[in-house]
């Protein structure tokens, strides 16, 4: 009996850790809105460090766009009348370019987007 209750003090504990690290971990330092509209992100460009985790507020000034950014992970839809939130965490330093996911025109091939990811 007093083997069955301490594997179960020891599993409670790994998990008690496993989730609180975790929770903690998607907690954002900080929060950017970025605003899309035809044909154009505004800011275009943000600057982020290495590990910090970032939220994203994402809102369509017109129609539905969307923000890829494939090397950090980042694919949202962002619909108008509806901002989208999307969070990040950087693990590398460096320039990593985005994109409009979504066709809205003409201009959608100008809509790039990027994110300077600067080291510790």
């Amino acid at each position: 009996m007093n083997n069955f209750r301490t594997l179960l003090a020891v599993i409670a504990f790994c998990l008690f850790t496993v989730f609180r690290s975790a929770s903690f971990a998607a907690v954002p330092s900080r929060s950017v809105e970025i605003h899309a509209h035809r044909y154009a992100f505004a800011p275009s460009e943000i600057t982020v460090k290495k590990g910090e985790t970032v939220r994203l507020i994402l809102i369509s000034d017109d129609v539905p766009h969307s923000l890829l950014v494939k090397d950090l992970g980042i694919d949202q839809v962002i619909q108008k009348s509806h901002p989208s939130q999307v969070t990040f965490t950087a693990s590398q330093a460096g320039n990593f370019h985005g994109r409009c996911g979504r066709f809205c025109g003409g201009g959608h091939g100008e809509m790039i987007f990027t994110v300077h990811v600067t080291g510790n």
